[in-house]
């Protein structure tokens, strides 16, 4: 298993072995200790979430509250998406940048997004069926979306017409979020990612 940061601070690609046969495939597509000794602390396995979605459609921009946030290990188990990872941290070096990584299950790869990321995804064919874990559970009062086509972001999807839900396609820009307080502070999101780190144990057993 390769894990690489990406250009955003606290977002990380994992690129798993594959070991494949005439009688198929075998991978191990999450290891907590391999993440947790890049990362510094284990992924707290709180949920478990599967979407499927038609090609063209568009899900995120979506992030929540730090404290707790939601950390999201992510991939793609049938077809192929575009995984995005959005910046929308004020106050950080990349604020308001975003990062595209091709999940599909041909590499198997996967996205790990720490507390106070965005996250998106379009899918590139139909029934692409996307896993990830959560830190913690779906908190619907905590939980906020920024609009997946604002100018400002100017994020490349993948798709003619992009297929987005009712609450992503009336989501404040990221302008308007910021202007209404509802992103998540860089420094706060760092000081909650280091105290997560300063509670593991050498094991990485858990906080």
């Amino acid at each position: 298993m390769k894990i690489r940061p990406l250009s955003i601070d606290g977002a990380w690609e994992i690129t798993p072995q594959l070991h494949g046969d005439p009688r198929g495939l075998f991978t191990e597509w999450y290891r907590f200790d391999q993440l947790a000794a890049v990362v510094g602390h284990p992924l707290r396995l709180a949920q478990a979430n599967l979407s499927v979605s038609a090609r063209g459609v568009v899900r995120g921009i979506h992030f929540a509250d730090v404290p707790p946030g939601q950390a999201k290990y992510v991939t793609c188990v049938r077809g192929a998406v575009v995984d995005m990872v959005v910046d929308v941290r004020v106050g950080s070096p990349t604020f308001g940048r975003w990062e595209a990584v091709r999940l599909d299950d041909v590499d198997r790869r996967a996205v790990y997004l720490a507390e106070g990321l965005g996250h998106g995804f379009c899918a590139l064919t139909d029934d692409a069926t996307l896993s990830y874990l959560c830190s913690t559970t779906y908190n619907p009062t905590a939980e906020h979306t920024v609009h997946p086509l604002d100018p400002e972001l100017a994020i490349d999807w993948p798709a003619e017409s992009p297929q987005l839900s009712a609450r992503d396609a009336a989501a404040p820009s990221l302008a308007q979020a910021r202007d209404a307080g509802l992103l998540p502070h860089y420094g706060t999101c760092h000081s909650y990612t280091a105290g997560l780190n300063s509670r593991a144990n050498p094991s990485f057993g858990g906080p």
